[in-house]
């Protein structure tokens, strides 16, 4: 077992076990060997770690915003300076190849910390608002003790995705990293000890679908911060909406790459590529309804096929690898039903589609995959797959392209390829999205706001906007005279 922590949880700046929680195996995707052996938490440790959280949260919350972002700071120095050996146990924790976890996952968590670090003393102000004489002031002041509960596909980037802003706003926060990709939160939780994070002020517990409930369900609970499917956003929200939590809510999406005939093709064919089959294509905003113009659509396809069949497949640890295999066996049998109902629908598959050769056996591998002649009423076109399968679908002018790229439930991203600038952005105004890319796809700095709309969501991650989320606005009224009153 080549993670194995020294428990199963972080409560109050410690390890803690619980052998009475059910038992459970991470596995490395890449071959399906037991990497750790963890116990998921039971009410007693539920209970151990929200009442750590809501001890600890008032002293942190009277610090200045300036001091909690020192030591947000200070923790995204260690996990640069970690960076390999965070990155390799988010491969470990994933299957995603080392090429990608290098630059994209603990990197991206580390930005997060310094960037919530950096601007939470200018951006938490209030304002003062003149009333003649009186006046009123706002101030913006924490939540309490804040619950994260993350996916699968990004642990380390999640994790601090959500407790960057928690913290530095003056929260407390209980995490729950996916029963899949349990190891990557724990080493979270040790690095913020080690910059200075007071303890019981970032804890992490594991579980399944049994100890969401006990988190959210909470009475010293404030505030839930879910990224995950959208049957379980609506849960999870309905549970928090009968407490009146405040929620913030990163779901799924079925999101539209639309490319235009004035596209630079080249540059059109690496973001869809980037769109699908970045991270096994287990992103949720990625572009899997790729709308090409028809009068390119065979360039398009016979360039996409030659690039797809050129990723390189193999040992995740190997910098070489593009391609590492899906999380678990059940979300890869679940990737290759999908795959089956393309072609028993009368989509064109154009390559790939099956278990790779020369690969482990008892890996999740599957191959890149492309579907063209896809119709908008498909089974791939409309439900989320979670996997390398990319869907082609044709399309003549653009009021027809926006009509079609809009007609679904989901409203998590979108993208547009164009030469023509005014055309990108009367596009995008038109498409039902929360966050959108013109001549590119999928960049996610930690500056920006990330989030959806309809049923992938509501609430936004990164940018100072995710401040918003993690805080009340408190009002005070001034008066500067006495009070007249009628009686």
């Amino acid at each position: 077992m080549r993670a194995q922590p020294k428990a199963s949880h972080f409560i109050d700046g410690a390890y803690v076990e619980d052998t009475a929680g059910t038992p459970f195996d991470s596995i490395y995707p890449a071959t399906g060997e037991v990497i750790a052996k963890l116990h998921a938490a039971t009410p007693a440790i539920v209970e151990q770690a929200v009442a750590a959280a809501k001890r600890a949260q008032p002293e942190w919350a009277a610090m200045s915003p300036t001091a909690r972002g020192r030591i947000l700071k200070k923790a995204a120095d260690i996990m640069r300076a970690r960076n390999r050996e965070l990155s390799e146990l988010e491969t470990l924790d994933t299957g995603k190849p080392i090429q990608e976890t290098i630059v994209a996952d603990p990197t991206s968590g580390a930005d997060s910390f310094e960037f919530f670090g950096g601007v939470a003393a200018a951006a938490l102000n209030g304002e003062h608002i003149p009333l003649g004489a009186d006046f009123a002031y706002t101030k913006r002041v924490p939540i309490g003790v804040c619950v994260g509960i993350g996916a699968w596909n990004y642990p380390q980037q999640i994790a601090c995705w959500k407790a960057a802003p928690a913290l530095v706003s003056g929260n407390a926060m209980v995490f729950k990293p996916s029963e899949n990709t349990p190891l990557g939160a724990l080493k979270i939780a040790e690095i913020l000890i080690e910059a200075g994070l007071p303890k019981g002020l970032f804890n992490v517990i594991q579980g399944d679908r049994d100890t969401g409930p006990l988190l959210v369900g909470h009475p010293d609970v404030g505030k839930v911060s879910l990224t995950g499917s959208v049957p379980t956003g609506r849960k999870v929200a309905a549970a928090a909406a009968g407490q009146l939590k405040h929620v913030t809510m990163e779901l799924g999406g079925k999101s539209p790459l639309i490319v235009f005939e004035d596209a630079d093709l080249d540059s059109a064919i690496g973001g869809a590529m980037l769109g699908n089959f970045y991270s096994t294509g287990q992103v949720c905003s990625n572009g899997t309804r790729v709308f090409v113009q028809k009068s390119i659509k065979e360039r398009f396809l016979s360039s996409l096929k030659a690039r797809t069949e050129r990723i390189v497949i193999g040992d995740p640890m190997d910098e070489a690898t593009q391609l590492g295999p899906m999380v678990s066996r059940p979300q890869r049998d679940k990737v290759l039903a999908y795959i089956e109902a393309g072609k028993a629908e009368g989509a064109t598959l154009v390559t790939g589609g099956a278990i790779p050769n020369d690969v482990p056996a008892e890996g999740t591998y599957i191959q890149p995959t492309v579907f063209a002649d896809v119709t908008d009423t498909m089974t791939i076109a409309r439900e989320e797959i979670f996997g390398p399968v990319m869907c082609v679908l044709d399309f003549d002018d653009e009021d027809e392209v926006i009509t079609r790229a809009n007609a679904t439930e989901f409203g998590l991203s979108a993208g547009v390829f164009t030469s023509d600038i005014t055309r990108a952005h009367r596009v995008v105004d038109r498409l039902d999205a929360g966050t959108l890319w013109i001549n590119t796809y999928n960049l996610c700095p930690v500056e920006i706001p990330f989030g959806g709309s309809k049923q992938s969501g509501f609430g936004r991650e990164n940018s100072v906007a995710a401040l918003q989320h993690y805080t009340e606005l408190k009002t005070v009224y001034v008066a500067m005279g006495k009070v007249e009153a009628p009686y």
